[in-house]
């Protein structure tokens, strides 16, 4: 009876909405085409007179906006693309060319509709690194130079319209000082001066970017208001209690508020609504001349809310509010549309791991996250890139991502997406501990007493820091503000961010001071409170104990052959010999597997040595996650991945590679990461089940086998078993059994769970080396002849069913692509309900493959191929 008036409840509600929203939305429209550019010290005229509509822009170039300086270039074919090859260094680095040669005009004309006449009309840019003057219809709209990659602009432009058309032109200043990519973290330190990104100037996962990301790198639009602008609403949840999802929810409490802006010389009397749900709050109020005022709406208790929970725990619920002004209670002035979630996130000092644990709705959440860079290095971002990317880490079972340091605040739009699927966000500040003065760095200009003060314009950091908390603080997936990564910032700048801004601005999410700290996790094992970074034996994740929070610990993250094949030429395509690399991949930061590749055999070629790495990039990570869970509140409350992805083509962690292709390792994540989870303990030889859910689980059937080459299948054990919520346990002792039958030629484990109807809810199948290490069997291993169809289930949706004979050995380890048919290349990006799967004798898998991002697959097949199945090309039929 609920859910069916709950169902009528919100179908009046939206339709409410729709037509309050179409009499009530902000009018805007984004100045995102038609730009063009042109080198500031080629231009003669100043910007009153170039902003004028009749000055000529003969051969100025069309420009990229948002974008920077680079994607132009790139855009307009003057430069090699950065991410192939040796490409990068053809490009000139502003250090040596100065900051002349990267600084450019953006110029844009449009016109204001007739029908907005009347209006007030605001200019906005979202991000501009790092520098600029505005200049429009020859008047200069900023009275000083805007500095602030980080801080959003806004001017009222009203006064300087022209019914004929108008002309915004921009000059671009790049960050000053650049700094010296001489090959340290951050070159030679001196970027960090900025308040702005530091990977810029080169890192250990990516080369220098050679303009510093100059140019309007954000999204510029044009706005249309009354008198009375509403700015940075604001909307805080509370859900007192500890909460259950799915479940029929107690009421919570629901705070808003927002700023007013008069932009008018007269008072305006008038009336600020909030229409949440079916319910209206207002507050009428008045509005001096030119000022800007808060105003609190009062709380509202929401009946039966739909809470929002992190992925893996519950669903993303979301609500919309709709804010307008009505000026002398009639008409709407503006109106905002804000997304958000009712959820509440606290935090738990645990005296027994002596680390934090985070709790949403009342519930502790076991943290397992991954590190993220941004999206792309050059900032060519989209909505649907980040949905594609954020995706991937929901499809990796994670349910954190950190924002690092060294790199931007993200945008809402990223934040969107992690609403969408229920990532939690941890977001640093603009500081690392290796430009802004941690350690000793011979590649630094300045000492670290020096460092230590940066940046150099604290005021500017503390103006931006609130600016972006206003920005994205109603995301209900921000989850932690982070002073910096490794390192606090300033004295001053740590003081006033703990103490003031955030406290003022959004007094709800936990504020940790750098991103190792004590605070968050006691660092009583030495070293600086994070990694290890390289490949590890799997032993080693369950033996070794790390820091109770980890905020970075990771390895490895080759892509495939087809991976390589889109950044690396043809002549440099061979493998590693004893460790020495070809130039190209030293230049994309390879990072070493060691002998863990030789352990599958003597490498063939670059393909074999690619397929090979697969393997381990599968069993390393899935050996993480596992090491970490298997001490869930024992010794950790959280871990977080470094890295899951990479900007650039770079060649190390990741788990899918710069242009969306997925490596083993994410499904390698995928398994180990899943809410219940059965899996081996290779130091114990114990096979354990975790369980990351809030309920208990009963009657759950374990079934362990071991399996030879040939395929035989021996039971170990069948039993039922129960867990209980957000625990693990160890259930049954193998180990013996494991290394006597793995002794010769190694073999294989496998273990399921299933219910009572007999449905798999997990399974882990684990392939194990001989005694000496080698996985020998697998060297020689027979041929499967798996029997594969394709059919489309609905648009863009496609099923891949996998059969393997009951005579034969184990298909093990199969990739499942969509690629084109003409080319054989990968459609990009996809998203399979699993890959790299085996599919033991006498059975048949079913993956599904999501292609709702590609335009055409009419002309797509599917190719499956595995460590003993030959490439198959499988047409896709109606069904």
């Amino acid at each position: 009876m609920y859910r069916h008036s709950l169902f009528k409840k919100n179908i009046i509600v939206a339709i409410f909405l729709l037509s309050f929203f179409s009499a009530a939305a902000q009018q805007s429209f984004d100045l995102n085409t038609g730009w063009q550019c042109k080198r500031a010290d080629k231009v003669k005229e100043p910007g009153s007179m170039l902003s004028l509509p009749e000055s000529d822009l003969h051969q100025w170039m069309p420009a990229v906006v948002p974008g920077t300086v680079l994607t132009t270039l790139l855009y307009n074919h003057k430069i090699p693309d950065p991410f192939y090859g040796m490409n990068n260094k053809l490009i000139p680095d502003i250090y040596q060319t100065g900051s002349s040669y990267y600084t450019y005009w953006f110029v844009k004309d449009f016109k204001i509709p007739d029908s907005l006449k009347g209006k007030e009309v605001w200019l906005h840019l979202r991000g501009v690194n790092d520098g600029c003057d505005l200049y429009l219809n020859g008047h200069q709209l900023n009275r000083k130079t805007h500095f602030g990659m980080f801080l959003r602009q806004e001017y009222n432009i009203t006064p300087y319209l022209k019914k004929s058309g108008n002309r915004l032109a921009v000059i671009v200043y790049p960050p000053d000082p650049v700094g010296n990519p001489n090959g340290g973290q951050g070159g030679d330190g001196t970027i960090a001066r900025n308040v702005g990104s530091q990977y810029t100037a080169g890192w250990d996962w990516i080369q220098p970017v050679h303009d510093r990301n100059t140019g309007i790198w954000d999204k510029v639009w044009i706005s249309f208001t009354g008198p009375v602008e509403i700015r940075d609403p604001h909307i805080i949840t509370e859900v007192p209690g500890v909460r259950y999802p799915g479940r029929n929810q107690e009421p919570a409490n629901i705070m808003v508020s927002a700023h007013l802006r008069n932009a008018t010389g007269q008072p305006v009397h008038g009336i600020l609504q909030c229409v949440i749900d079916e319910d209206t709050l207002s507050k009428r109020v008045v509005i001096s001349a030119n000022k800007d005022i808060k105003v609190d709406l009062s709380t509202l208790p929401l009946t039966h809310p739909e809470l929002w929970w992190p992925n893996g725990y519950g669903k993303q619920n979301l609500y919309h509010a709709v804010f307008r002004f009505l000026v002398n209670d009639q008409n709407i002035s503006d109106s905002r549309r804000v997304t958000f979630g009712i959820r509440q996130i606290n935090t738990h000092w645990d005296a027994f791991t002596r680390s934090m644990k985070i709790l949403v709705n009342g519930q502790p959440i076991f943290i397992k996250g991954g590190n993220w860079i941004a999206s792309d290095a050059m900032l060519r971002f989209s909505p649907e890139r980040y949905d594609a990317e954020i995706r991937f880490h929901k499809e990796m079972n994670l349910n954190l991502i950190r924002i690092w340091g060294g790199s931007l605040t993200e945008r809402p739009e990223f934040y969107d997406a992690c609403d969408k699927y229920g990532l939690l966000v941890m977001q640093d500040f603009w500081i690392s501990g290796d430009c802004n003065g941690r350690w000793e760095d011979p590649l630094k200009k300045d000492d670290q007493w020096v460092r230590r003060q940066y940046p150099d314009d604290h005021e500017l950091f503390l103006e931006s820091a609130a600016d972006q908390i206003r920005m994205i603080r109603n995301h209900p997936s921000l989850a932690i503000w982070c002073g910096g990564n490794e390192m606090t910032p300033p004295e001053d700048i740590l003081t006033s961010l703990r103490d003031s801004i955030l406290p003022q601005l959004d007094g709800t999410r936990w504020f940790v001071d750098y991103s190792n700290s004590d605070s968050m996790s006691y660092n009583s094992f030495g070293g600086n409170g994070d990694g290890p970074y390289g490949i590890q034996p799997v032993s080693h994740f369950w033996t070794e104990r790390s820091f109770p929070f980890n905020s970075e610990v990771g390895s490895i993250g080759l892509g495939d052959y087809a991976s390589l094949e889109r950044f690396i030429p043809a002549k440099d395509l061979v493998p590693p010999v004893d460790g020495e690399v070809d130039s190209v991949w030293r230049y994309h930061k390879y990072i070493e597997y060691g002998d863990f590749i030789d352990r599958y055999g003597a490498v063939k070629g670059i393909q074999d040595f690619a397929e090979k790495a697969q393997l381990v990039n599968y069993n390393q990570y899935r050996a993480l996650i596992e090491g970490f869970s298997s001490n869930m509140w024992q010794w950790y409350t959280g871990v977080i991945i470094w890295k899951t992805q990479n900007p650039w083509t770079a060649m190390r962690g990741q788990m899918y590679d710069y242009y969306l292709d997925p490596n083993a390792g994410l499904y390698g994540l995928h398994e180990a990461s899943e809410p219940l989870h059965v899996m081996y303990d290779p130091v114990k030889g114990m096979v354990d089940i975790v369980n990351n859910s809030f309920q208990e689980r009963r009657n759950l059937m374990l079934q362990v086998y071991l399996v030879n080459m040939e395929g035989q299948k021996h039971s170990l054990t069948q039993v039922f078993e129960y867990i209980n919520p957000s625990s693990v346990k160890s259930l049954l002792p193998v180990g013996e059994a494991v290394h006597r039958f793995t002794e010769k030629e190694g073999g294989f484990l496998l273990l399921r769970l299933r219910n009572t109807d007999k449905k798999i809810l997990s399974e882990n199948l684990y392939w194990l080396p001989d005694s000496t290490g080698d996985y020998s069997g697998l060297q020689h291993i027979k041929p499967a002849h798996l029997s594969i169809k394709a059919s489309d289930t609905s648009p863009k949706q496609i099923r891949v069913s996998l059969q393997n004979p009951p005579d034969g050995p184990i298909a093990f380890f199969n990739r499942i692509s969509l690629i084109n048919k003409q080319t054989k290349e990968r459609l990009l990006p996809v998203f399979y309900s699993d890959n790299y799967v085996s599919v033991m004798p006498g059975e048949t898998k079913v993956i599904t493959i999501d292609a709702s991002q590609i335009k055409h697959i009419k002309k797509a097949l599917v190719s499956v191929y595995g460590w003993n199945v030959p490439v198959q090309y499988i047409t896709i039929s109606d069904d």
